[in-house]
């Protein structure tokens, strides 16, 4: 949502914890760095490196959405986000520095509310190029269940198209 703040994060999430501060202020540095605005398109992206309370927040804050195709994942469980500004080519990754050791959740909590982002996050280059946008695919049927689906999705065997559920992938070597 445009002009969004803690409150309507936390109002999203369902509660205030440490996991959604951290992406809420990855959110507001990336918003600082690159002049980013929400994103009612695609034109912001991000790559969370985890699936974790902050992705939240930068839902709320950025308007980055996976239906949406500007928030995906490249799971590494970093407390890690890259961001991107389409129009612009500009983006960045911050991931955040170890907190001091032996702090109790709620000490946590305090300390990621009271520092200021770039106290929080290194800020380095992007590993990942920016994505393409998103794109939009035909359906097709599977020819064994009868569901349909993307047909970028689409297996052939047997001269049949399969999903993927239906579709037994080939291996000469058992793991």
């Amino acid at each position: 949502m445009k002009n969004a703040t803690w409150a309507d994060c936390a109002a999203f999430h369902g509660h205030e914890c440490g996991g959604l501060t951290i992406g809420y202020k990855a959110a507001l540095y990336a918003i600082e760095l690159l002049s980013l605005d929400f994103s009612d398109d695609e034109e912001v992206c991000c790559i969370s490196e985890n699936d974790a309370c902050g992705v939240d927040a930068v839902q709320v804050m950025l308007g980055c959405s996976a239906g949406k195709g500007n928030l995906m994942f490249h799971l590494t469980g970093k407390q890690a986000f890259s961001f991107y500004e389409r129009r612009s080519g500009k983006s960045v990754r911050l991931i955040l520095r170890p907190r001091p050791e032996g702090m109790s959740r709620a000490e946590s909590f305090a300390y990621l509310q009271s520092r200021e982002p770039s106290e929080l996050f290194d800020v380095k280059p992007a590993l990942i190029p920016l994505p393409e946008g998103a794109r939009i695919f035909g359906s097709v049927k599977c020819a064994r269940c009868g569901e349909t689906f993307a047909e970028s999705f689409a297996r052939l065997e047997g001269g049949e198209i399969l999903c993927p559920d239906c579709h037994e992938p080939y291996s000469r070597f058992s793991v």
